[in-house]
C-alpha cells in the first residue's frame, strides 16, 4: 500500500496525468486511496450520477402538480419520461 510508504511533501504537480487532475479536485490523500485500490485498472464514470430509482423517488417527491418540465430539466430527462414516472407512481398508489 502506497500510503504506508508515502513520500513526504507530495504536491499535485508531482502526480502523473489524471492523478494530478484528481488531486486538485479531491486532494492528494484521496487520490492515493484511489491509486491503492484501482491502479492499473481503467475506470469509466457513468454520465448519470444517481440511480434511476433515486431519480424516480425524487421526481415523485418534488412534483407539485405543475413542474414536470422543470423536473425534467433538473434531472436531465425528457418531460415525457418524467410524466411516465408520475403516472406509474399514481397507478401504483391506487
Amino acid at each position: 500500500m502506497l500510503n504506508a510508504k508515502k513520500p513526504k511533501n507530495i504536491k499535485c504537480e508531482h502526480l502523473n496525468g489524471v492523478y494530478n487532475e484528481l488531486s486538485t479536485i479531491i486532494g492528494i490523500d484521496a487520490v492515493l486511496k484511489i491509486y491503492d485500490s484501482y491502479r492499473g485498472q481503467q475506470i469509466t464514470c457513468p454520465v448519470t450520477l444517481f440511480s434511476k430509482e433515486f431519480i424516480k423517488k425524487q421526481i415523485v417527491e418534488e412534483y407539485d402538480g405543475h413542474n414536470a418540465k422543470k423536473l425534467a430539466t433538473k434531472f436531465g430527462y425528457s418531460e415525457k419520461w418524467v410524466r411516465h414516472i408520475l403516472k406509474e407512481s399514481i397507478d401504483a398508489s391506487e
